[in-house]
Formats: C-alpha cells, structure tokens, sequence
C-alpha cells in the first residue's frame, strides 16, 4: 500500500472514530488523560476566570474537572470560597485531589456522580462551569436543568466548547438546550475555535 492510500486510511478511520465518539457520548476515559492535560489556548483560563467573574469568598461547582487544568487555579482566585468538584471518574478526582495537596491547596471538594443527577441541594452555588464536558453527557438537558436547579437566583452557568473536540457543542445548540433547562444567555467570549459562553439562573 502506498503512501496516499495509507494516508486515506488513516483519515478514514479517525473519521469513524469521531463519529463513534460523537453518537456515544461518554467521558474521557482515565487512562487516555493526555488529552485532557495539553495546553487549551482557546478556552484559557485566564479568559474562564473573566466570563465566570469570580470573587473571593464564593462557592462555585466545577463538573468533569479531570486532572485540575481549571481546578488549581479556581480554588486560588476564590479562597477563602469553595471549590466543589463533581466527576464520574473516581480516578479524576483523586488525581486532581492529588495535585491540590501537592500545591497547598484546601478548598476543594470532591463528589463522584452522574451530571444528570447532581449531589447538591438546590441554590447551593453562586457559579458553576464545565469545559468540554457538556457533550460528553448523554442527556445534555437534563444536566443543563440540574445544574441550573443548584445555582442559587442569579447564579451563573459557564460552558466552554473546543472545536474539533468530538463532543462538540455548537452555540445555537447549547442557547436551546440552556434555554429550555430554565438558564437565561448574557455573554459569550472565543472565537470559532473555541469560546466560553455564560448564562444566569432566571
């Protein structure tokens, strides 16, 4: 086989396997946590922490943490708030647990569960987040309605998309989904590539 025809082949079999991926939502699996560790250059923390507007003192709920890309740094600009993170991957969590004992870092709190079903009470956090996570939970809505049910009146709701990630969510699809679970749209900051867009509890 020649290089064209090996080159075709591989595309295709990516191809399939981004479209696997896309109609068989599931997290990223532990052991392929290399992709979830590089740089984000358009979903950046630095512009997180702008759309999230976050003050000292807060409670805010991060679902999907993987290893503490967002995590670390979150707990720092809202201490001495709380930083509750919510995973499904036993495996996450202790491994961003891990590195926040590393840093110094006590104010974060772990829960594993089903976004769908999250292990608050209701209007519990002034904020909450998930960056390339949405899609990756089989029922978006009902995620979206849960969390929007533990922000407290006000609260705010970001989600952050990475284009080329195969549980992409467009912004057209994520404002109807948002709307329907009770979440009111104020901004969105990004480009096509990627963008952070941020929405309050009616």
């Amino acid at each position: 086989m020649n290089a064209k025809a090996l080159g075709l082949a591989a595309g295709a079999a990516v191809g399939a396997s981004a479209l696997w991926w896309r109609k068989n939502p599931s997290a990223c699996p532990y052991g392929q946590r290399f992709w979830i560790e590089a740089p984000h250059p358009f979903v950046t923390r630095a512009r997180l922490r702008e759309v999230l507007a976050l003050a000292p003192g807060e409670r805010v709920l991060e679902v999907g943490p993987g290893t503490g890309y967002y995590s670390l740094h979150v707990a720092g600009w809202i201490a001495p708030g709380q930083l509750d993170i919510f995973d499904l991957q036993q495996e996450m969590l202790d491994h961003t647990m891990r590195r926040a004992r590393e840093a110094g870092i006590e104010n974060i709190v772990p829960s594993r569960g089903d976004a769908r079903e999250l292990a608050y009470a209701d209007r519990t956090f002034d904020a909450a987040y998930l960056v390339t996570v949405l899609g990756e939970i089989p029922d978006q809505e009902a995620a979206l309605r849960d969390l929007a049910r533990v922000l407290r009146p006000g609260g705010r709701l970001v989600v952050g998309e990475l284009f080329g990630d195969p549980h992409w969510v467009s912004p057209g699809r994520l404002l109807e989904r948002a709307e329907r679970a009770g979440l009111a749209f104020a901004e969105r900051s990004g480009t096509p590539l990627g963008y952070f867009a941020r929405f309050v509890r009616r």
